[in-house]
């Protein structure tokens, strides 16, 4: 099978090109226009009273700017470059390890700590081993769905030979999750040392890194790490002396939530319209430009070296049930002690609020905690001893998601967060569904009537119909994580939300 033309160099940067005006102007933001700019998603919404100079400035931002990583800092404004407080609380620093020590952001750095020794050690055996390790760790998706990252690789390297690609999706724009950000900013080898591994183990010989708009240093750090990787030998001919070749390159972004989707990320990196595409096939078979495609994002490719190094049997002893190994959770300004904490599966949210997050700031009551949201369930308070663990957030209609934790006070009405939070599905919808397209738009409207006091109980019944819509019927996580969020809202605070409709 011939492939699509690869992206041509533009702007000064590899892998780019210029937009199409069909593609241009699906993005908000095609070409950055971030800095100075004052964030208004949900972490900096959850925390509009700590600031509401900065939280008036951002709405009237047109157009919006959504989630730049700076959630600890909330109400946020664009590339501030502040720094998070980081923490490892696990028996091991498999993600943090180094950037809890100051991080390691040149190759030199990378290698005093060891950096490249997993690479070396998996370069000596066959690919088999790889997979099987992988396997064996029990290691799941960390981007949100949490699906075993072993069956996808060997999902790929089952393939037919030829052209395979690795991507990471480092799309990172849920609200209150800045672990990706830092990762590629202080720690940027351990993800090209994963994606390295991961390509020599199902086959791929090209890869991308897909950075987001609102991440420009990350972007500058990842090219400068990736052209020192080449150099030392570790990408491209031969890497580490041996026959396996790899070329890797960072894709940067133009500013879309819904590309954070795989299939809208790969559609934007081969330069077309990244609306999210049906599926089966899945990218595993065909995926960038036609070919097989591992997709991953940034924290699962960090633990690969880990598992390489020590074993699978040491990773799949850390965690708890289903759930195995770390997690990094990214929590927002409203606790006392916000920042990064690695942590292994198991403990609960209770913990991580009131231990690691030492409660929230100025003695507020919590009403409630998202954990990966903005489009995935709420917590109230009466749940907070749930365990950190897929199913077990799954069984209460939330979820690990992608690790950001952001917390409510009685500062946030629930009326609010719902109108909030559809306006940003609706803002942000890629168009290609039905569901997603036209019923966020319009669950935000009723929401907007509500507020007003201009609702009745035919509108609630109208939302209630609209979320079963989004749940059955959207093509993607968009759709089906905004009908999350709102169903454990029906269910969790309608105390709040039946009053409001007449």
């Amino acid at each position: 099978m011939n492939h699509a033309p690869q992206p041509t160099q533009a702007n000064g940067k590899s892998g780019q090109h210029p937009l199409r005006p069909d593609v241009e102007s699906f993005y908000h933001l095609a070409h950055g226009g971030f800095e100075g700019k004052a964030c208004q998603g949900t972490a900096c919404f959850a925390a509009r009273h700590l600031n509401p100079p900065r939280w008036a400035e951002a709405m009237e931002n047109n157009p919006r700017v959504y989630c730049l990583g700076e959630c600890f800092a909330a109400p946020a404004k664009g590339q501030t470059k502040p720094r998070p407080p980081v923490k490892v609380c696990s028996r091991e620093g498999i993600v943090l390890g180094r950037i809890a020590k100051g991080g390691a952001r040149t190759l030199a750095a990378y290698q005093a700590q060891g950096g490249y020794a997993a690479l070396a050690k998996a370069l000596a055996q066959p690919p088999e081993a790889i997979l099987t390790a992988v396997d064996k760790s029990n290691l799941r998706g960390r981007g949100g769905a949490g699906f075993p990252t072993g069956r996808k690789w060997r999902s790929v390297a089952s393939q037919p030979a030829g052209l395979k690609y690795v991507v990471a999706n480092a799309d990172e724009g849920d609200s209150g999750a800045y672990i990706d950000r830092y990762l590629m900013e202080d720690d940027p080898h351990s993800l090209i040392e994963g994606m390295i591994l991961a390509a020599y183990a199902v086959g791929a010989a090209k890869g991308y890194i897909y950075v987001r708009a609102e991440y420009p240093l990350a972007d500058t750090v990842l090219r400068t790490a990736l052209a020192d990787a080449q150099a030392a030998g570790w990408l491209g001919a031969r890497v580490g002396g041996t026959a396996f070749s790899f070329e890797l390159e960072v894709y940067s972004g133009h500013g879309s939530y819904v590309c954070g989707e795989e299939t809208s990320l790969l559609r934007s990196i081969e330069g077309n319209r990244p609306e999210v595409m049906a599926r089966p096939p899945y990218p595993t078979e065909r995926g960038l430009f036609g070919r097989p495609t591992l997709l991953n994002n940034v924290e699962t490719l960090v633990n690969i070296p880990w598992i390489v190094t020590h074993g699978a049997e040491a990773y799949a002893a850390i965690g708890f049930s289903k759930s195995r190994g770390t997690k990094v959770l990214s929590l927002n300004s409203l606790f006392n002690r916000p920042g990064l904490y690695e942590v292994e599966f198991g403990v609960t949210v209770r913990h991580i609020v009131e231990e690691l997050g030492g409660g929230l700031r100025k003695g507020g009551k919590l009403k409630g905690v998202i954990i990966g949201g903005p489009i995935i369930g709420m917590i109230p308070p009466h749940l907070l001893d749930t365990p950190l663990g897929f199913e077990e957030l799954a069984a209460i209609g939330a979820g690990v998601g992608h690790g950001g934790v952001v917390a409510f006070d009685e500062h946030t009405s629930i009326p609010d967060l719902v109108e909030h939070v559809f306006s940003f599905g609706a803002y942000e919808s890629c168009g290609k569904c039905t569901p997603c397209r036209s019923g966020s738009g319009r669950i935000e409207e009723i929401f907007t009537h509500a507020l007003a006091g201009d609702a009745t109980k035919a509108d609630l019944q109208e939302c209630r119909d609209l979320v079963t819509a989004l749940k059955l019927a959207s093509l993607c996580g968009h759709g089906t994580g905004l009908a999350r969020f709102a169903e454990s809202i029906l269910r969790y605070y309608p105390t709040e939300i039946e009053p409001c409709f007449k």
